[in-house]
């Protein structure tokens, strides 16, 4: 499995975590919006991993761009679980064709 594939999984798996209703806010809050600084870090190094395996990278800017908007309050739930979909979709059809 590519580490794109990986990476795209584990973002993807995280961002619709923070996109629960509740939860999600108040985990980032709690963190003092440390959260969204990593998983802005964790984008980027998987958008350079998605384009070093020519692999989609759609999932990984709107991660990025969910990490630098999600502190709004309502737009970053929905963002977030935009995103985690996104990457979680992506993920599986990465390893869908692998087997092909």
């Amino acid at each position: 499995m590519a580490t794109s594939t990986i990476l795209k999984w584990i973002t993807g798996g995280l961002e619709a975590f923070l996109g629960i209703p509740i939860l999600g806010g108040a985990i980032v809050i709690g963190f003092g919006w440390t959260p969204l600084f990593v998983m802005l870090v964790l984008h980027i190094v998987t958008l350079i991993f998605s384009v070093k395996e020519f692999q989609n990278r759609y999932g990984s800017i709107m991660g990025i761009i969910t990490s630098v908007l999600a502190w709004i309050p309502v737009v970053g739930m929905v963002l977030h679980i935009i995103t985690g979909l996104l990457l979680l979709i992506d993920a599986y059809r990465s390893k869908a064709h692998q087997y092909r």
